[in-house]
């Protein structure tokens, strides 16, 4: 029975690892994306207290 012998489905899956293990990884980081966030300010904003109409 073909289905039982390990030896051509583990070097596939081997095989298929080390591809994702070695050219998935580089394209992922490669990314760019379309907005980079902007760096703020370390201060904090100004709140004003609210001037209720019923007090």
């Amino acid at each position: 029975m073909p289905q039982l012998n390990p030896a051509p489905w583990f070097a596939i899956l081997t095989f298929s690892w080390l591809i994702f293990l070695t050219v998935l990884p580089s394209k992922v980081m490669s990314h760019t994306y379309p907005n980079e966030p902007t760096p703020q300010s370390t201060e904090k904003p100004k709140t004003e207290a609210w001037s209720w109409p019923w007090q």
